[in-house]
């Protein structure tokens, strides 16, 4: 056997991978190398030495082509399964999705716990399986992240949710999420497409210390339910940098649950021809409570509802019976608003009658009807407000 100059990274004193030229089979930790046929080839390094904890300033890169993805239209779900075992035995590992190719997968759950600081890198297209009996065992996730610590989605590839023939369905069916993360600490997501999905873009459920940013979120106008981002339970998130066309809003209180939402800050916001700007929904005969919520430095062009809170939210033809309890909307700022109004009212606060919105602050809104000939006003019902600045249309102090 003969060994060839050694590749070395900048950082550390270790070759990372080395040319070997064998005579004869060599066979290493038999899970670790098989065989090298009589040939030179170059081996990465960097695996065995995190397998003896020997430190290497290189990734371990595992290509789900490498374990039998296709990228043809045939189901890669195994592949990629295998590929995430393997990713998830070694810290500082990458997933590797390619550039140019497209995968097939069904509903697919990529768990840990794992070793320490692993990633996924999609530069490739994955698109979800259209065959409604694959979900059955799995309705509400397709790409389901769960119970990983320190882990990073990265990418500028595209995740396909095929939903077109869920959104012709009824709207009452609960459909999978594309992408779920549930139960994550110290995580990363960043750079991706999503597109399409049968339901919600993106779930971060009962996650602590998040950061996505850079996202491109899009599904036509006319796919029900198709929320952007949806957050439950979770601590400390960041959404940054990002675009979202989505056809519909999350709401709170649904089914009488109880709601608690604090400390949310939107801030440099651009809604484009949308139905609404900044809202609050929540359903009658929910409980608890949203409040601390800052609206800051944001710029509506074109938009039907710019301003609403809507306290007494109903999605049913005929009137919803009238209920006693609701979600507390509470100290809520609305600070440097401004652009068009596409309806004649541009600002809407629809509270409930039995726990009206309090501690509602205006400052330095200006909203003008997108018809010239149009003045907008502010509708303001049920609401304990203050205004700041120029206020325009202005609501009353109180209701």
């Amino acid at each position: 056997m003969a060994c060839s100059n050694p590749i070395l990274d900048d950082r550390e004193d270790v070759p990372l991978r080395i040319g070997i030229t064998l005579g004869d089979q060599l066979f290493i930790n038999d899970d670790q190398l098989h065989s090298l046929k009589y040939e030179t080839e170059t081996f990465d390094l960097s695996r065995l030495y995190n397998q003896v904890g020997l430190p290497t300033g290189s990734p371990y890169m595992v290509n789900v082509d490498d374990f039998g993805a296709k990228g043809d239209g045939t189901d890669d779900s195994e592949a990629f399964r295998k590929a995430w075992e393997e990713v998830c035995s070694y810290s500082n590992s990458v997933l590797v999705v390619p550039e140019d190719r497209i995968y097939h997968l069904k509903p697919i759950n990529f768990s840990g716990p794992c070793n320490s600081h692993i990633s996924m890198k999609i530069d490739g297209t994955i698109k979800a399986s259209v065959n409604p009996s694959d979900y059955e065992h799995s309705p509400q996730h397709w790409l389901l992240f769960q119970n990983l610590r320190n882990f990073e989605v990265k990418g500028g590839g595209t995740i396909n949710g095929n939903g077109k023939i869920w959104w012709k369905k009824s709207c009452k069916i609960d459909k999978s999420r594309v992408a779920t993360f549930l139960g994550c600490k110290n995580l990363k997501v960043s750079g991706l497409r999503v597109r399409n999905p049968q339901q919600v873009h993106i779930s971060f459920q009962k996650c602590v210390n998040v950061k996505a940013r850079n996202l491109i979120i899009i599904a036509p106008g006319n796919s029900p339910n198709t929320d952007g981002i949806h957050v439950t339970g979770t601590q400390n998130i960041q959404i940054m940098n990002s675009i979202i066309k989505t056809g519909d809003i999350g709401s709170l209180g649904k089914g009488n649950s109880e709601a608690r939402v604090l400390d949310v800050s939107v801030n440099r916001v651009k809604f484009s021809g949308s139905t609404n700007g900044v809202r609050i929904k929540t359903w009658q005969g929910g409980s608890g409570f949203a409040k601390n919520i800052k609206f800051q430095d944001v710029l509506m062009h074109n938009v039907s509802n710019p301003i609403i809170i809507d306290q007494n939210y109903c999605d049913q033809i005929k009137p919803c019976a009238k209920q006693p309890s609701a979600v507390q909307v509470e100290n809520v700022w609305y600070k440097n608003i401004r652009g068009t109004s596409a309806s004649k009212v541009a600002i809407q606060l629809n509270c409930s009658k039995s726990l009206p919105c309090k501690g509602i602050v205006l400052q330095d809104v200006i909203l003008a009807a997108t018809q010239t000939d149009q003045n907008a006003i502010a509708s303001c019902d049920n609401v304990y407000l203050a205004s700041r600045g120029r206020v325009s249309p202005p609501c009353s102090e109180s209701e």
